[in-house]
């Protein structure tokens, strides 16, 4: 890898880091800021309704950001072979349909339905399936490259939970539905931060910056 890749690869997994961390911090604040809300049976959308709203909003659109900039700096790492167009065309439809879950807001229960509530169920299914899908793409390109081999089984076996996550928590009624998407969210927000752990220590050890 040039050194110039190698910096890219750090800078936007340091890019990448602060952003996950940034969205975990208001997410994660906003579930005790918000009394209103009982956090086990809300789902996060509820969170971009009424009092603070415009912090989750603002993190969304971070989180949006952040996934199209770990998309393209995972691409670049991978070496040449490695190479998939297919989970990077995803994480970009993943980053443009967790933007419109933002301008599309949600519709409120005991009120009648709408379209940009329908809108909004359908962005958000997009987001979660689009980005687990590309998830599971990306960390099977993982085996092509020797140096991203190394995470190829806990990367894809983590993908592989969140995909199935997503399904069960979209049939399976029994729990809160507040705790079941949250649990789902946790699950991809760790394999993106993990990923972009990975991509910042792939630039420091490519540009020689830390020993192999």
């Amino acid at each position: 890898m040039r050194l110039s890749s190698a910096s890219t690869s750090y800078r936007l997994g340091t890019a990448a880091l602060l952003g996950i961390l940034l969205f975990v911090l208001i997410a994660t604040t906003l579930q005790f800021l918000r009394s209103d809300l009982d956090w086990q049976r809300m789902q996060l959308s509820f969170y971009l309704i009424g009092e603070y709203s415009l912090w989750l909003r603002a993190a969304y659109f971070v989180l949006a950001l952040t996934i199209l900039g770990l998309a393209f700096g995972l691409y670049r790492a991978l070496q040449t072979s490695a190479r998939s167009i297919a989970p990077l065309g995803l994480f970009v439809v993943a980053a443009l349909a967790l933007v419109m879950v933002v301008f599309a807001t949600t519709d409120i229960p005991k009120h009648d339905a709408t379209l940009h509530g329908f809108v909004h169920n359908i962005s958000a299914l997009t987001a979660f399936v689009c980005v687990t899908t590309a998830m599971l793409l990306q960390s099977w390109r993982f085996r092509g490259d020797a140096w991203w081999r190394t995470y190829f089984r806990f990367a894809f076996a983590l993908a592989l939970v969140c995909f199935a996550a997503i399904w069960i928590n979209t049939y399976w009624r029994e729990w809160p539905r507040g705790l079941t998407q949250k649990i789902v969210s946790v699950l991809i927000v760790w394999w993106l931060l993990l990923a972009a752990i990975w991509l910042r220590r792939c630039g420091l050890r490519r540009d020689g910056r830390e020993q192999v």
